[in-house]
């Protein structure tokens, strides 16, 4: 009995690895089997940056505090521990974008805050 080999799913598996490699440099892109390896990598690569993307977004928010309240005579932590102290329940995000695009509405919240 000859050997059966379903031609059109193996097809299809190797477009779609194909078309997903679509825009790579050279061998990269029409190469199946490098493009198979780059492409593993390349959603090892995704799954990790999304988990570093929350990091980074973090440490900007904090960078950006920082610097709105040293202008008001004050560091980081002496802020975020007079806040937990006051019971103000503003996350990091949102005190952030006060200190970026309402300057005047956070040195109000730091006021509140001495």
């Amino acid at each position: 009995m000859p050997r059966s080999v379903n031609a059109v799913a193996s097809r299809a598996r190797r477009k779609k690895i194909l078309k997903a490699a679509k825009g790579y440099y050279g061998k990269r892109k029409n190469v199946y089997t490098v493009a198979k390896n780059v492409m593993e990598k390349g959603m090892t690569y995704s799954y990790v940056g999304r988990k570093l993307k929350k990091r980074e977004y973090r440490t900007l928010w904090i960078a950006r505090i920082n610097a709105a309240v040293r202008a008001e005579g004050m560091t980081y932590s002496q802020f975020m521990h007079k806040l937990t102290g006051k019971n103000i329940g503003l996350n990091r995000k949102v005190l952030a974008d006060l200190a970026m695009n309402e300057p005047e509405s956070f040195k109000k919240l730091i006021d509140s805050v001495k």
